[in-house]
């Protein structure tokens, strides 16, 4: 099992020379997704060499510019690239007219099936699941519908101890498959023989929370309870602390606090205001809180 996430664009509102708005590639347990699609997207994917093909589900947390004016163009080129595979889309109610009217009017070459999933809970929701990796919703406060995303691999198997097994003539090949499900061995005395003694426990799931843009919002706290991986806006400095309440925004030092009192592995911060121009700042005053407190930047690649 593995966990990588790619930043695309970290910054806020409006695209600029060497500033992108907010996209992030997630690779987890052999599962490839895309998180908010904000103007350069694309551009992004190309430069850091991210494939196109690869990405079945988009995971859009508000209809904010800075965080979904990329997909329209996005979806048009992958018409152009004829694919053919459906996509799925999550993002907020609205997200599948205001999409589909853009392809519409721009005659599109977009003809695979898209299937969207328009979100309108304000609790957390399981909205994608397979055999290796689920999808839960990260309710948030923003200026309008706004969700994070907590992705968590699946358990695998437990593994065969057969060291120990081969101890037991009694166990027959047939009963390796119970065996690893979790259960226990019966032998024909009557003896229970634990599972615990038979297998080895796999390696513990990996998970990543994407907390988007959202004013300080403690009450998530108990949803990324202690992933390894935790993205959190930071918009601003704690001397603006007035301002991003607000704009419903957080400061560096809210999205530590949040990040210590989850208990999370390791901390990135993003979004940053363009009224800064030393983002090492943030980096800075979050670790006064949370030590293990990394920044996002256009390329930066994180792995657990």
């Amino acid at each position: 099992m593995s966990l990588q996430l790619t930043i695309l664009g970290c910054h806020s509102a409006t695209p600029r020379v060497n500033a992108f708005p907010t996209s992030q590639y997630l690779e987890i347990n052999n599962q490839h997704f895309l998180i908010d699609c904000g103007e350069g997207t694309q551009r992004q994917m190309r430069k850091y060499k991210v494939g196109f093909s690869k990405i079945d589900h988009i995971f859009i947390s508000h209809l904010h510019g800075d965080h979904f004016y990329g997909l329209v163009g996005l979806l048009s080129t992958y018409g152009i690239l004829s694919r053919e595979k459906e996509m799925h889309i999550y993002g907020p109610k609205g997200i599948k007219n205001a999409t589909l009217q853009m392809l519409k009017v721009s005659e599109s070459h977009a003809k695979f099936n898209m299937i969207f999933h328009e979100l309108s809970s304000k609790e957390s929701e399981l909205i994608f699941e397979d055999d290796k990796v689920s999808v839960r919703t990260i309710p948030l406060n923003h200026r309008v519908y706004t969700n994070g995303y907590l992705f968590t691999e699946k358990e695998k198997a437990r593994k065969l101890h057969m060291d120990n097994i081969s101890n037991y003539v009694e166990i027959d090949r047939a009963d390796y498959l119970n065996i690893k499900a979790g259960k226990d061995v019966i032998l024909p005395t009557g003896e229970i023989v634990p599972n615990s003694e038979l297998t080895i426990s796999p390696k513990k799931a990996l998970s990543y929370a994407f907390c988007s843009d959202t004013s300080y919002k403690p009450d998530i706290i108990p949803i990324i309870k202690n992933v390894n991986l935790l993205y959190h806006e930071a918009t601003f400095l704690a001397d603006r602390e007035d301002l991003a309440k607000k704009t419903k925004h957080s400061t560096s030092k809210q999205a530590a606090q949040i990040a210590k009192d989850a208990e999370v592995g390791q901390l990135v911060v993003g979004h940053y205001s363009g009224r800064y121009k030393d983002i090492s700042l943030f980096q800075k005053e979050a670790k006064e809180i949370f030590e293990n407190t990394e920044l996002a930047e256009p390329g930066k690649v994180f792995k657990v």
